[in-house]
C-alpha cells in the first residue's frame, strides 16, 4: 500500500504503523450518492425537459431496458441506490392479495444491479386519473366523494383519512409490507406516507391525532430494522415519529430558488421551507442516527434552461444540501449537463459518509491462536454516518489461502470528523505459519453459507485489490521461539 509503513520495536515484537495515503476519487458506496428512479443501472435515462410531461414511472413496473446488463448510466452518474414508489392499487388490486412479486422483483432486480432498493407505497396519486386512484375495491367501498377537509388542488386527499377503513386498510398494507420486508439486505430504507397526494403529507397537520398515529403506528411498528424515512409535513406526525423511533427525512424540490415565486410571495423552499422546518419540527439532529435524503425540484436541465441558474446557484444548493447532512439525491434519472459534472463529482465526495484510514498499527509477528490487537484512526469526511452495519473485518492472505476475520467494529458510530478504533481478532490456530499479507475491509453481511465476506464499502484511500481490500503491510504468523 502506498503511503509511509513504519516497524517499531516494543520489546516482543514489531510494532507495523501505516499511514495511507488517500485518494481524491469519487467512490460509489451503497446508501449513498444519487439514485435511478424507477428504473435501475444501466437503464435509459429520462429525456425530460420539465417535470414531468413526458415522463412515464411506467406503473406497476419499469420497462428493463438494460438486457446487455452493461450497466452505464448515460449522463448520469453511477449509483448504488434505486428508488421505487408504487401505488397502493397495484401492490393490493383485490382486497387481501398483495401482489409481493413487483417488490420481490425489484429487489431481486436492484441486487443484481449493485444497488440496494428505496422503496416508497403511495395511497394514490392527483385527482383525475384513475391509474392513480385508490384500488378499484377500496373506492367502491368508500364511495366516488374526493371533495374532504384538504381539498387543495394539487394534493388534495381523494379519500376520507378519518375514515377508519383506511386506517384498516392502508395501514394493514403497510403492516404486511413490514411483516414481509423488514430488514432484507437488500432494502435501503422506507418512506413513511401516509396521507395526500403520492402520500406526500398535504394536509397531515389536519388529521386528528388518533388518526395520525395510527398511520404512522403501521409504519413505526412493522419497520424496526430497515431505515424509515418521514416527510416534512406536519410537525406534530414527524416529532411523533421521531419520539417513537429513529426515523430520517426526505423533501421534495431542492433546488428551488424561485420556481413559482412571483405566484407564492417569494416563498422558495431553500430559504424559507428546509432551514425554518428541520428545526421547527425538531429534526436537525435526525441525521445522526437515520439518513436524510432529498428529491430534485424540477430536473437539472430545467434549472439551466428554464430558471437559468449559472455554476455559483448550483454549488449554493449543494453546499447547502451538505450542511443538512443529506446522504442521498434523486434527480429523477435525469440528464447532468456536462458543464456543472464537476461540481456534481464535488459533491458526491462529500455526499453522506467517505471513510479514510488514517492510521493502522498492528504487531509483526503473531504466533498461530494468538491475539492480533491493531490501532487505527479512521477519518470520515463526509456530512454524514453510514446507517446499515458493514462489520470491519481483517484478511490474511497467503500460504495458498486466505483467513477473514471479522471485528467488533460498529461503523455507525463513525460520524463526520476523527473516529478511533482499537480492538483485536485472534488467530486460528489451524492456521500454517508462514508470511501474509495484512489487508482491511468493510464487508457486506454474511449472505450465503459457505460462502467468505466480500468488501462492499469502498475507502478514501489508495491500494483497492480487484476484490476490494486495502493491503496494509506484512505479518509474520509463527509461533514463539
Amino acid at each position: 500500500m502506498s503511503g509511509n509503513v513504519l516497524a517499531q520495536d516494543t520489546g516482543t515484537t514489531e510494532t507495523v504503523v501505516v499511514k495511507p495515503q488517500m485518494t481524491d476519487k469519487v467512490l460509489d458506496n451503497p446508501g449513498k450518492g444519487f439514485m435511478t428512479f424507477q428504473r435501475f443501472n444501466g437503464d435509459t435515462a429520462n429525456v425530460l425537459n420539465n417535470c414531468c410531461g413526458n415522463f412515464r414511472e411506467e406503473f406497476p413496473f419499469p420497462v428493463n431496458r438494460d438486457t446487455e446488463m452493461e450497466l452505464v448510466n448515460e449522463d448520469y452518474p453511477d449509483t448504488k441506490i434505486a428508488y421505487f414508489r408504487f401505488y397502493w392499487r397495484y401492490i393490493e388490486p383485490q382486497k387481501g392479495e398483495y401482489r409481493w412479486e413487483i417488490i420481490d422483483r425489484a429487489l431481486k432486480t436492484a441486487h443484481e444491479r449493485g444497488q440496494t432498493l428505496m422503496l416508497s407505497v403511495m395511497p394514490y396519486g392527483s385527482e383525475g386519473d384513475e391509474e392513480n386512484d385508490v384500488p378499484d375495491w377500496y373506492r367502491e367501498m368508500v364511495g366516488e366523494k374526493t371533495d374532504w377537509e384538504y381539498d387543495n388542488p394539487v394534493n388534495k386527499w381523494l379519500v376520507d383519512p378519518e375514515d377508519a377503513r383506511y386506517i384498516k386498510y392502508y395501514g394493514g398494507l403497510i403492516r404486511a409490507l413490514g411483516e414481509r420486508y423488514d430488514g432484507h439486505p437488500d432494502l435501503e430504507s422506507v418512506d413513511a406516507r401516509i396521507v395526500g397526494a403520492w402520500g406526500e403529507g398535504g394536509g397531515t397537520e389536519l388529521l386528528t391525532r388518533q388518526t395520525m398515529q395510527a398511520l404512522m403506528d403501521a409504519y413505526l411498528e412493522s419497520f424496526r430494522e430497515t431505515s424509515l424515512v418521514t416527510l416534512l409535513h406536519g410537525e406534530e406526525s414527524v416529532r411523533y415519529a421521531k419520539s417513537q423511533a429513529e426515523v430520517g427525512w426526505r423533501q421534495d424540490c431542492l433546488g428551488d430558488l424561485g420556481f413559482w415565486a412571483e405566484d407564492e410571495g417569494d416563498w422558495t423552499h431553500m430559504y424559507d421551507y428546509y432551514p425554518q422546518t428541520t428545526i421547527d419540527y425538531g429534526m436537525e439532529d435526525a441525521w445522526k442516527m437515520a439518513p436524510v435524503t432529498f428529491e430534485i425540484c424540477g430536473t437539472f436541465t430545467r434549472w439551466k434552461e428554464e430558471e437559468g441558474y449559472d455554476l455559483e446557484d448550483v454549488k449554493y444548493i449543494f453546499d447547502q444540501a451538505l450542511k443538512w447532512h443529506m446522504s442521498s439525491f434523486n434527480a429523477k434519472s435525469s440528464p447532468v449537463p456536462e458543464e456543472w459534472r464537476p461540481a456534481v463529482n464535488e459533491w458526491l465526495k462529500q455526499m453522506g459518509y467517505r471513510f479514510a484510514l488514517r492510521r493502522f498499527a498492528y504487531p509483526q509477528r503473531v504466533a498461530p491462536g494468538g491475539k492480533l490487537w491493531f490501532t487505527s484512526w479512521w477519518e470520515n469526511r463526509g456530512v454524514a454516518p453510514i446507517y446499515r452495519k458493514y462489520p470491519l473485518a481483517l484478511r490474511l492472505q497467503g500460504a495458498g489461502q486466505s483467513t477473514v476475520l471479522l471485528t467488533g467494529a460498529d461503523i455507525r458510530e463513525w460520524m463526520p470528523g476523527d473516529n478511533l478504533y482499537d480492538g483485536a481478532v485472534f488467530i486460528p490456530r489451524e492456521l500454517p505459519e508462514g508470511d501474509y499479507t495484512l489487508q482491511v475491509g468493510l464487508v457486506e453481511p454474511l449472505r450465503e453459507l459457505n460462502e467468505p465476506p466480500r468488501p462492499a464499502v469502498d475507502l478514501a484511500i489508495d491500494g483497492r485489490t480487484q476484490e476490494g481490500w486495502y493491503s496494509l503491510g506484512e505479518i509474520t504468523i509463527k509461533d514463539e521461539e
